[in-house]
């Protein structure tokens, strides 16, 4: 079953987004909604009561928004100010999205549609055929981060030339220069060369620097409270450094907005080891210097070198059985 999001432009408030609808086959829940541009502050939830929701945010410029769902799939909004985005979803054919209403959701609905039954290698090829297409869309500074830079194997040199294409033409484009400024950094932190240089004051006072993971081997992880996959990547980091015999050392740095929501969940779940949470969500100057660029990132380290980085949960799951023996 299709699921169909329209999106109007019209009858919307000023200086406002509105995304209001139903979801069949969830009477009562909710879900999430945060931004890629700052947005949002932090993660918003939304309710479901009898199938239904509605939920208004401000919104003065066009911005990027992912709606996480119960599954933790998530799928992305195009807003602008004064649209309403009317959604009829079946909860569990969220991956069968229709968007309409504006031009960027329109595209997106149009490439959703054309790589439903594609293989990867031929989803990264239509990616960068929309990219040279779209120069001007939002759409394609999304794409040409999910499928350039946030994956499995990135192609570092093959997204700075895509940023300076469309720089061309969104030269004020505020996520797009952060991409630019985040490739800087993943290319002087790419495997096999060392973790750079960084210092920060922890959750407890603490100064942590790239001198803290010189020895054996350690792990880097990028984490949210409201991001809830990333809690049990926590707990298995923390499995992990038990079974080590504290051979094995963490550092996590939190992008929550405030610092105490972050340190309630390490308080819950008695993790000791260094965390950082400057409230500065993805503007942290640790996190544009190790170039992490989503949740959850992350960095493996061998005496103070890069081994891997950006692993799936499954490969860091495997990657902290091997370390921790």
């Amino acid at each position: 079953m299709v699921v169909a999001v329209a999106l109007s432009a019209c009858g919307g408030k000023s200086g406002y987004f509105k995304i209001e609808g139903r979801l069949m086959n969830m009477n009562q829940g909710e879900f999430y909604i945060y931004s890629m541009d700052d947005a949002t502050d932090g993660i918003d939830t939304i309710k479901v009561n009898g199938g239904r929701f509605s939920y208004q945010m401000p919104c003065e410029h066009e911005a990027t928004l992912m709606l996480v769902f119960p599954n933790f799939s998530e799928q992305p909004v195009f807003a602008e100010s004064g649209a309403v985005a009317t959604m009829k979803a079946d909860a569990s054919h969220l991956k069968e999205l229709e968007i309409t209403g504006t031009d960027d959701n329109e595209l997106m609905t149009s490439f959703r549609l054309q790589i439903a039954s594609a293989s990867p290698p031929e989803i990264q090829q239509y990616a960068e055929a929309f990219i040279n297409d779209h120069p001007e869309s939002a759409v394609s500074v999304y794409l040409l981060r999910k499928y350039f830079i946030v994956c499995d194997k990135p192609d570092y040199k093959k997204a700075e030339a895509m940023v300076g294409q469309l720089l061309k033409v969104q030269e004020k484009n505020g996520m797009l220069n952060r991409l630019r400024q985040q490739l800087k950094s993943l290319s002087a932190a790419s495997a096999g060369n060392p973790l750079p240089a960084f210092s920060a004051t922890d959750t407890q006072g603490e100064t942590v620097t790239n001198s803290d993971l010189q020895e054996g081997p350690a792990v880097i992880l990028l984490w949210a409270s409201w991001k809830y996959d990333t809690r049990e990547q926590l707990r298995l980091l923390k499995k992990a450094t038990r079974q080590s015999g504290g051979r094995l050392h963490v550092l996590t740095i939190s992008v929550d907005a405030v610092k105490k929501e972050c340190t309630r969940v390490l308080d819950q779940d008695t993790i000791r080891w260094h965390n950082i949470c400057d409230e500065q969500m993805f503007e942290s100057p640790v996190v544009k210097a190790l170039g992490l660029t989503s949740i959850a990132d992350n960095i493996i380290l061998q005496d103070g070198r890069i081994t891997a980085r950006g692993l799936t949960p499954v490969e860091l799951r495997e990657k902290l059985e091997e370390l921790s023996k």
